[in-house]
């Protein structure tokens, strides 16, 4: 097993849980099989609270220390404004895609997974007029910090992560020692996250099999209708939407940007990392397309951190299909959290794939909605992971571009 990759192994265990789920719903009444329910949920309950532990700490120390670490580019403020807003416009319109096609298509609805039901019980169901409820986000957003990380609060997390990143920005080097301890801290939550996915195919594999086992073979179709959905959305983003805003920007051509972007592109969906892409990003830009060095060389590193499409889209609508799973309307200022929390959860987050596992749960917890679904989708994350970074690495080539045109 030393030489098999990660997700070769979270593959290889969720194939191994779909065989003992089908094996035990065919034996429904079988001693053993009760028994393999309830081991498969103790080892898949401790692989979630395992993810759960982890996620607070690894979401405050991201999303604090990506915020800061910008405080190094405050030489070129106009062209990291130009690029922060070209990467909140983006990811805006990419997860309203996600978001109005999980809506139109409707993956998952109807089949109301008696195993997220049991996830959902004792959690708040009252009904609140759009008043009450506005009233009630708005004040969850601000509250005492070390109440909110001892109790999970994802929302209020975040809004007091960005104001510490906000703020260690603006005091530059008087606050570089806090800087420093929460860099070690994300890099220390990063390196449990390794630890977890040790035991990630067992986990997977176990939360599988009861899921398997408790239920029809009609989620395979719905989640087959997921796939379908993020990849077409994901590609009409990348193919239509993100080439319109270069030509209506630049005046350069779908065609012309693709034969310069090929190389980077075709690398991105082969590594499924921005990161390992970065240097022919960078190649790519600069002699293919034309870009200034200065410009790919804050652009480029920032994009692969912040300027997230593709992630953005998926979470969105992943969080919305698990929703349709669970039987749970999310009224829209609930989607519109779903989309905030998608948005913000790739602030500094790591080019891992654990380390996105973990902002997923992010945005299911931010709703209230099971992190249980996890079990679902990490098995499909890798193929989908392709096509997700492809467009992410466009996304900052064209930002390289509109930048360029721009400042």
């Amino acid at each position: 097993m030393k030489f098999i990759s990660n997700n070769s192994r979270i593959l290889l265990g969720a194939v191994v849980g779909v065989a003992i789920g089908l094996l035990m719903a065919a034996h429904k009444d079988a001693a053993a099989t009760h028994t393999g329910i309830y081991l498969a949920e103790l080892l898949g309950g401790l692989f979630v609270d395992m993810l759960k532990m982890v996620m607070i700490p690894l979401v405050f120390t991201s999303i604090v220390v990506g915020i800061a670490n910008l405080s190094a580019h405050q030489q070129i403020k106009r062209v990291w404004v130009i690029t922060l807003l070209y990467s909140l416009t983006t990811m805006s319109l990419s997860v309203a895609i996600g978001v109005g096609a999980a809506n139109l298509f409707a993956p998952g609805k109807g089949l109301n997974l008696a195993m997220f039901h049991e996830a959902m019980h004792g959690a708040n169901s009252v009904q609140m007029s759009l008043a009450e409820f506005v009233a009630k986000f708005l004040h969850s957003l601000f509250v005492n910090p070390f109440a909110a990380l001892a109790q999970g609060n994802v929302m209020a997390i975040v809004v007091f992560s960005l104001f510490m990143g906000v703020a260690l920005v603006l005091g530059g080097d008087r606050y570089r020692n806090i800087l420093a301890l929460l860099q070690e801290l994300f890099e220390l939550s990063l390196r449990i996250v390794g630890w977890i996915m040790v035991i990630a195919p067992l986990g997977i594999m176990a939360l599988l099999a009861k899921l398997i086992a408790t239920q029809d073979t009609a989620l395979l179709t719905t989640l087959l209708k997921f796939i379908l959905v993020i990849f077409g959305t994901t590609l009409f983003h990348g193919l239509l939407v993100l080439p319109l805003l270069l030509y209506a920007v630049t005046g350069m051509s779908p065609l012309r940007f693709f034969r310069g972007a090929r190389e980077a592109l075709v690398t991105a969906f082969a590594t499924s990392s921005s990161s390992a892409t970065m240097p022919l990003t960078l190649r790519c830009t600069e002699q293919h397309l034309h870009v200034s060095p200065s410009i790919t060389g804050f652009v480029v590193p920032l994009g692969a951190h912040l300027n997230m499409d593709g992630t953005a889209l998926y979470e969105a609508a992943a969080a919305l299909f698990v929703a349709n799973l669970a039987g749970i309307e999310l009224n829209l200022l609930q989607q519109l959290m779903v989309c905030a929390t998608a948005m913000v959860s790739s602030i500094g987050a790591p080019g891992i794939p654990s380390a996105g596992m973990v902002t997923m749960a992010m945005v299911l917890q931010a709703v209230g909605l099971p992190i249980e679904a996890i079990a679902i989708l990490l098995p499909i994350d890798r193929p989908l992971d392709t096509i997700r970074t492809v467009v992410n690495v466009e996304g900052d080539m064209i930002g390289c571009l509109v930048v360029q045109k721009l400042a």
